[in-house]
């Protein structure tokens, strides 16, 4: 360690040099790194519906229809016309519409009901559009302006657009509004109006490194690009803070200030390495899901840690020896309280607190567990224009989605049954197929492309079946399930289902078996780093009951609330508010550890809180601001979940820690004694846990 820290205070100026160059380089390497804002390609390789769009794409050539447009006040001419029209738009791949599905030579009344007012009804038309991926954007803008305002165009690919155009300004949004306020925590804390500027600077310099880094990946998901910076910023700053507190007090033994840098990153280096330990043990987990985006934001996730660390440890402290002057012209005397008696103002929660987890934690690890998910994007702002305008379409042609269904071809008369059994079944309005719609009499090779490459591909055929379903939740995922159990019925497992819902319901499936992998992985790991750290048998259960506690607290208010949420907030927030908020466990105890050698309990937990209580408010307050600002900022339901329930859980875990942690170290001191290398707790034999005159005037003398 004395040759890390000398080759840092003489390296000093080529040490910062070097991370200024990486982090510009890095700068333009991050404009070169894609952006994927479909969900669907994070699916396993061997998930139903990936399979199904990889013969969707290779044997027919375009992807599922994924977006409905409705023109209003349309003859069925005109509606035709707008048909023909839709169908040069660029980007547009195919058009579905009610001639596709009935034969319009006839009178309407003669066909089905249902099928028709699932097309067309009280003058207001509604086609089904598949749009080429990876031109949602223009072409969505592009129908916008073909079918003019007072029309509606809503659906998967208009969505998809919608993110690609907000998820950049709405991230922007967030760090304008997050450091700001960041600023203004770290001033009150810090005895330098410029010292913030300094933790900024490192943190900084590793998220620019983080984020030119993804160069080397091709690609990132949007989820990550938007999260990751700010929970990399939010989480990591502690290390700086550590770094700087302890240069400040080493200032105060050595007038050197090298010297003094020298012993700041000694005494530092294994705290800052803990605490990123048991963060990056926390994001690593989710590296391990077999939904892609986990490992995804996982591994930025890491990166970013392991990057914070190496840009506190080296980058910092070299940026510092250069540049201390500025800190020590700009100390101002301290704006936030010492906090010297704060456990007196939480010991008279401690026993309330201790009585109301002890009621509501068994509830609440049975809720978190029924919590309803949502699995799709969509936004969540009620005045977006794909927002209006699914809410125009379902007004006047109800709840419809669309799925399709891949089954070897040869058999016309088996498709014309299928099709039949798939009509007659609840929730479906109407099947578009060849055998439906040109009948099994006329041989395909009779008619030319224009018509049989909508249905037929030199394998497969194609079924396009109408629903009237959300695009989610158990009525949705039981019909996606009952159609494609019917069409395997006749073709046994050579069916492939896909569809908003058909893919939506996979990723149900995958996530289920994520969900309990994941926290398994999150939980072992971080208890390993507990038993390392305090080499107890009862501490790492202790702590991590205390933060389990708050996050089963957290996640299981929607359940009563009746209130669903995002998939990826669940997952994201039950790992990070884990490994983030640990930390806070771990300071505290590390604390106590150490006074309980020479002080009875009660004045250990209130010498441990004078210590720690300041660090701990700054960590927290910082982490529950990022939470809520982007919950606050962002119209996206996985961002904004991600961000309310990590803001709740920031400040749930640091309650907890604050008033429950303190009651059951306590109660189980002797226990902890007894069961933890080199514990050494001060006791007397004649009164237990009583502290002696001589400690108690030693402690006053330390105060003093």
């Amino acid at each position: 360690m004395d040759r890390f820290a000398n080759f840092i205070v003489f390296r000093k100026k080529t040490i910062v040099a070097a991370f200024i160059v990486i982090a510009a380089v890095c700068i333009i390497l991050q404009m070169f790194v894609g952006v994927n804002y479909n969900m669907v390609d994070y699916l396993p390789a061997d998930a139903q519906s990936t399979r199904a769009i990889g013969i969707m794409t290779d044997e027919f050539g375009g992807a599922m229809p994924n977006a409905g447009v409705m023109v209003k006040n349309v003859s069925i001419q005109q509606a035709l016309d707008y048909k023909k029209g839709l169908a040069t738009i660029g980007g547009v791949s195919g058009v579905l519409w009610l001639d596709d599905a009935v034969d319009l030579r006839q009178p309407l009344e003669m066909a089905d009901t249902d099928t028709v007012e699932s097309f067309y009804m009280d003058g207001n038309a509604l086609f089904t559009v598949t749009i080429e991926k990876g031109k949602e954007l223009e072409t969505s803008k592009a129908i916008r302006e073909y079918i003019g305002e007072g029309n509606a165009l809503a659906g998967e690919a208009p969505d998809l657009a919608d993110l690609q155009q907000t998820t950049g300004a709405e991230a922007a949004n967030a760090f304008a509004i997050l450091l700001p306020i960041i600023v203004v925590i770290l001033i009150i804390s810090t005895a330098s109006w410029a010292e913030p500027l300094f933790f900024f600077a490192a943190i900084g310099v590793s998220i620019l490194i983080n984020m030119g880094t993804n160069f080397f990946l091709g690609e990132v998901s949007f989820m990550t690009n938007a999260v990751s910076p700010i929970l990399q910023l939010a989480v990591s700053l502690d290390y700086a803070i550590f770094l700087m507190h302890s240069f400040a007090d080493n200032r105060k033994k050595y007038a050197d200030v090298n010297e003094a840098m020298r012993h700041a990153i000694k005494a530092s280096f294994s705290t800052v390495a803990a605490s990123a330990a048991t963060t990056l043990f926390g994001f690593l987990a989710l590296m391990f899901m077999d939904f892609g985006i986990g490992l995804d934001l996982g591994l930025n996730l890491v990166k970013g840690i392991a990057f914070s660390f190496l840009s506190t440890m080296v980058f910092l402290p070299a940026l510092t020896l250069l540049t201390y002057k500025i800190i020590d012209k700009t100390r101002h005397r301290p704006l936030m309280p010492g906090f010297k008696n704060v456990n007196r103002v939480l010991s008279k929660f401690a026993i309330p607190v201790l009585v109301l987890v002890a009621l509501i934690v068994v509830p609440s690890f049975l809720g978190q567990g029924q919590t309803e998910f949502l699995y799709g994007g969509g936004n969540i702002n009620t005045g977006n224009p794909n927002v209006v305008g699914k809410a125009e379409i379902e007004d006047t042609f109800g709840k419809s989605t669309v799925m399709a269904l891949l089954v070897p071809r040869g058999d016309i008369a088996k498709e014309k049954a299928l099709g039949g059994e798939l009509e007659r079944m609840d929730h479906v309005t109407g099947v578009v197929s060849y055998a439906e719609q040109v009948g099994t009499t006329i041989p395909a090779g009779f008619l030319g492309d224009g018509i049989t490459g909508q249905f037929y591909s030199d394998h497969y055929a194609r079924l396009v079946v109408y629903t009237d379903t959300p695009e989610e939740g158990d009525v949705a995922f039981g019909t996606v399930q009952a159609i494609t159990q019917k069409a395997q019925s006749y073709y046994g497992d050579t069916v492939y289902s896909l569809g908003q819902s058909a893919n939506l319901y996979d990723m149900k499936n995958v996530i289920q078996h994520d969900n309990s992998m994941v926290n398994m992985i999150a939980v072992l790991a971080i208890f390993v780093v507990l038993l390392v750290t305090f080499r107890s048998a009862t501490l790492p259960f202790l702590l991590l009951l205390t933060i389990e506690a708050g996050i089963w607290i957290n996640l299981g208010i929607p359940y009563f609330m009746g209130e669903p949420i995002n998939y990826m907030g669940y997952l994201v927030v039950s790992t990070v508010q884990l490994g983030a908020t640990v930390d806070y466990a771990i300071l505290l105890t590390t604390y106590y550890m150490k006074n309980r050698k020479r002080l009875c309990q009660r004045d250990a937990i209130r010498r441990s809180f004078a210590q720690t209580f300041k660090s701990m408010l700054v960590s927290a307050s910082i982490l529950s601001t990022a939470g809520f600002t982007l919950y606050a900022t962002s119209t996206s339901p996985s961002i904004s979940d991600i961000g309310l329930l990590l803001g709740r859980g920031t400040l749930l875990s640091f309650t907890m820690v604050a008033c429950f942690l303190p009651a059951i170290l306590r109660i189980f001191d002797k226990a902890i004694a007894k069961t933890t290398y080199g514990a050494r707790f001060l006791y007397e034999k004649s009164e237990g846990i009583k502290m002696s005159k001589h400690s108690i005037h030693k402690e006053k003398r330390n105060e003093v």
